[in-house]
């Protein structure tokens, strides 16, 4: 039996990890950008990735939620945005993992009239997040979030349902638990006085001006990752072996976290990952070489920030738009090299179950089995899944190491 020894401490610390490296990001973190002479008909035409439909009344919101999240607006700059008179549709596609469209409706118009296509709309795999202002009265938005509901839910059952109560920053704490409950005892009251109390209604309290509006968004995704199971056992036997408290699989460009481990999330924890994020990109657009368009990956790219209270925020680049970033007490992090080769582990693992190209509009068949041994040197990872394919694949991990 191989055992772990400061040497080999080191010589893992010297192979598999790094210090920060400047210019980890690329610096043309841009989403394509929209064609304002689409047609309607192109927009809504269909294709395989899932939708997020954003409704909502007039100055809801909608559109600076779209900016921020996705364009990297600051919230003042939203107050200068103009309502919007048609939809507009974006395509979001970093990674393997986000792959999705988002269409922004406008809140004067009624798409249930006869000369728009509902099954175009509403049809295929996705999400309907509808947008209430908390600091309006939201008796006409409740209304018209019944009505879209009910009718969506017609034209396709499979249609997830997310409700944002926005702007709520303005409001005070109990003033914010209120709403949110008078919101959600209406809503589901008109649901099931209309005999459909088999909808389900997901409720967010959200605001531009911090990381709700975020981790809210983040939630919505990851119901659209078939992988995420997958993704959270991958997570939970990592930080498991690696002494680590949390740990995020962010999406770089948004700050939307697609996968995280089963223990709660902390909205403190969770802010302090995105702060990190926005650090590290900004430090390498300031310091970082001018590489041009062809920006090169490097695997090797990370950041290490320690804390006045003994905490490390440990992040690692998995791809282009993909980064893990993990919390841990700085005694745990005695032994790097152990935590970054079980890095290197997850990260190839993270490679097998990533989906092809080709993005289904249904659920694959996915059967994940995790078989963990224990040892006082000795930690084996077995995976065993079945791919978008259907072909089943395996693979081996074996680290070397006290736990």
């Amino acid at each position: 039996m191989a055992s772990y020894t400061q040497e080999d401490d080191d010589h893992y610390r010297s192979e598999f990890s790094s210090s920060y490296v400047v210019g980890s990001f690329p610096k043309d973190f841009v989403y394509g950008p929209d064609d304002p002479d689409q047609d309607i008909t192109t927009i809504l035409s269909p294709d395989q990735k899932p939708k997020i439909l954003l409704m909502g009344l007039r100055r809801s919101g909608k559109s600076s939620i779209q900016k921020v999240v996705f364009h990297k607006m600051t919230p003042n700059e939203t107050l200068f945005l103009e309502s919007t008179n048609k939809i507009e549709s974006e395509n979001i596609s970093n990674s393997s993992f986000v792959q999705f469209k988002i269409l922004d409706f406008p809140g004067q118009i009624d798409f249930f009239e006869p000369s728009f296509d509902s099954e175009k709309i509403f049809g295929g795999q996705g999400a309907l997040v509808f947008v209430i202002d908390a600091q309006d009265d939201y008796m006409e938005a409740l209304q018209r979030l019944h009505q879209t509901v009910l009718r969506a839910h017609k034209v396709n059952p499979h249609l997830r349902f997310e409700v944002f109560i926005h702007k709520v920053d303005g409001l005070s704490d109990d003033t914010k638990i209120e709403t949110q409950r008078d919101i959600h005892q209406r809503a589901n009251d008109d649901l099931i006085d209309a005999g459909m109390e088999q909808i389900h209604l997901s409720f967010y309290l959200t605001s531009i001006y911090d990381h709700s509006i975020f981790e809210a968004f983040s939630k919505v995704v990851q119901k659209l990752i078939p992988q995420l199971p997958t993704l959270e056992n991958l997570l939970n036997i990592f930080i498991s072996n690696s002494g680590i408290e949390k740990a995020f699989l962010f999406d770089v460009l948004s700050k939307i976290y697609i996968a995280t481990d089963s223990s709660p999330v902390d909205m403190q924890s969770y802010e302090l990952c995105c702060e990190m994020i926005d650090v590290v990109i900004d430090i390498s657009d300031i310091y970082g070489k001018d590489e041009g368009v062809q920006v090169q990956f490097d695997k090797e790219s990370s950041s290490i920030i320690k804390l006045n209270n003994q905490t490390i925020l440990y992040l690692r680049e998995v791809s282009r738009y993909l980064a893990l970033v993990c919390i841990l007490r700085e005694d745990n992090f005695d032994r790097q090299g152990l935590i970054d080769y079980n890095f290197l582990c997850f990260r190839n693992a993270i490679q097998e179950v990533t989906p092809s190209a080709s993005i289904t509009s249904t659920p694959p068949s996915t059967t994940t089995h995790f078989l963990l041994t224990f040892d006082a040197s000795l930690i084996l990872l077995l995976t065993s899944f079945c791919t978008l394919t259907e072909e089943p694949e395996k693979s081996l991990y074996v680290a070397y190491g006290c736990v």
